[in-house]
């Protein structure tokens, strides 16, 4: 069987890909959900990928999203995810100090993904964000807000 691929669309940029979904009329919540990179949450895993890992990153992602969400941000941010850095951190959690991993949180502007500077995250809902991604993702005692643009920087860490 011979088959050929057509990809209409693959030419357009995000921005393009955006007005098109909207005149044709697809659900507003498809039209802007975020950019989410081809190969899957394990990209946002920087340093050794395991299932653990990979769920620490998951979970962390949804809270933020959430978060984000609940704030009214969501439609005003370009891209937003979290990220698990190969880095330890030394904290305390009740009495007891604790040595466990970062998480850095991304969110961009953008028009068209060739450029992006960093979102001015308001200070009230990145403490809501980071208090909860420290007390419900199990170890995590670290959050971190990149202020990174595009360039010098890439919209992905990785």
């Amino acid at each position: 069987m011979r088959l050929k691929l057509i990809e209409p669309l693959r030419e357009l940029f995000k921005d393009e890909v955006r007005a098109l979904g909207t005149l044709l009329d697809i659900p507003d919540d498809l039209v802007w959900r975020h950019p989410f990179p081809g190969p899957g949450i394990a990209i946002r895993v920087l340093g050794e990928v395991t299932r653990e890992q990979v769920e620490i990153a998951r979970r962390a992602d949804h809270i933020y999203i959430e978060e984000i969400k609940k704030a009214g941000l969501y439609r005003q941010i370009a891209q937003a995810y979290a990220a698990l850095l190969p880095v330890r951190s030394v904290g305390v959690m009740g009495d007891q100090r604790t040595y466990e991993q970062v998480i850095a949180l991304r969110a961009v502007e953008s028009k068209d993904f060739m450029t992006a500077d960093w979102f001015p995250m308001p200070v009230e809902t990145l403490k809501r964000i980071s208090n909860r991604i420290i007390n419900e993702v199990q170890g995590v005692n670290r959050v971190l807000y990149d202020v990174s643009s595009k360039p010098p920087s890439t919209i992905e860490f990785e």
